[in-house]
C-alpha cells in the first residue's frame, strides 16, 4: 500500500501524465485509502513540484505537467473518498481570472496547489465578472478570494470585486496576482496579499487565513 502511495507522488514528480489515472485506479483496486493516496501521494508530489519551481530548478512547463498529472489521478481518486470522509481543510477560495481577462493558466496552476494543500477550491473559470465573484462570495462564505490578472487593461477589475466584497465582509481575505500586478498595487486596491507565482500563492494564503 505503502508503495503504491509513493509512486503516485512519484508520478506527480515525474509528470506522468498519461500513465497517471491508470495508476490510482490500480491503487484503489489494492484497496488504498483515496484520501491516504491523495493527501501522501499526490498533495506531497505537488509540493515537491511547486518547491522545485519555486528554487528555479524547474521552469513553468514542468510545473503545468505536474498540476495536470495530479488533476488527472484526483479525478480518479475523488470520487472514490467514502461519504463523509473529508480532508482536513486549510480553508475555502474562491478562484478567477476577472472579467475581460481569458487567462488561466497561471490561475489553474494557483487552484490546483491551494487544492494539493487542503484548500476547498471553488474555481469561477476565467472573464469573471465582479457580480459572479460577490454572488460566489454570499454563497459559499469563503475564507479567501483569489483573483488573477493578465493585462494592464484587466488590473482595474480587481478593485471592483474587493471594494464592495470588503464592504460586506471584511473578515473575508483578497489574495491577488497575474504578470503586470504588483505587491504595491496590490496595497493599493485594498487586496490583503499578492504573490507572483502558484507556490508562492500556497504560502500567502496560508498565512492570510491562519
Amino acid at each position: 500500500m505503502a508503495d503504491m502511495v509513493a509512486r503516485l507522488k512519484d508520478a506527480v514528480i515525474n509528470y506522468e501524465m498519461e500513465t497517471i489515472a491508470d495508476l490510482a485506479k490500480q491503487a484503489l483496486k489494492e484497496g488504498v485509502d483515496p484520501l491516504v493516496a491523495i493527501d501522501k501521494g499526490l498533495a506531497e508530489g505537488i509540493k515537491n513540484v511547486g518547491e522545485k519551481f519555486g528554487k528555479g530548478e524547474i521552469f513553468l512547463p514542468e510545473l503545468v505537467m505536474g498540476a495536470e498529472a495530479m488533476k488527472a489521478a484526483l479525478a480518479v481518486l475523488e470520487p472514490a473518498v467514502p461519504k463523509g470522509q473529508h480532508r482536513a481543510s486549510a480553508g475555502k477560495v474562491v478562484i478567477g481570472t476577472v472579467q475581460d481577462d481569458i487567462h488561466e493558466i497561471g490561475k489553474n496552476l494557483v487552484a490546483t496547489m491551494l487544492s494539493s494543500n487542503g484548500f476547498e477550491v471553488v474555481d469561477l473559470g476565467v472573464n469573471v465578472p465582479a457580480a459572479d465573484f460577490l454572488k460566489k462570495a454570499d454563497e459559499t462564505k469563503p475564507n479567501m478570494v483569489a483573483m488573477s490578472a493578465l493585462m494592464t487593461t484587466t488590473m482595474p477589475r480587481m478593485a471592483e470585486v474587493i471594494t464592495p466584497l470588503k464592504k460586506k465582509n471584511k473578515a473575508v481575505k483578497v489574495l491577488v496576482g497575474g504578470a503586470p500586478v504588483t505587491d504595491t498595487y496590490a496595497k493599493e486596491i485594498g487586496a490583503d496579499g499578492y504573490s507572483g507565482d502558484a507556490s508562492g500563492a500556497v504560502d500567502v494564503a496560508k498565512k492570510l487565513v491562519r
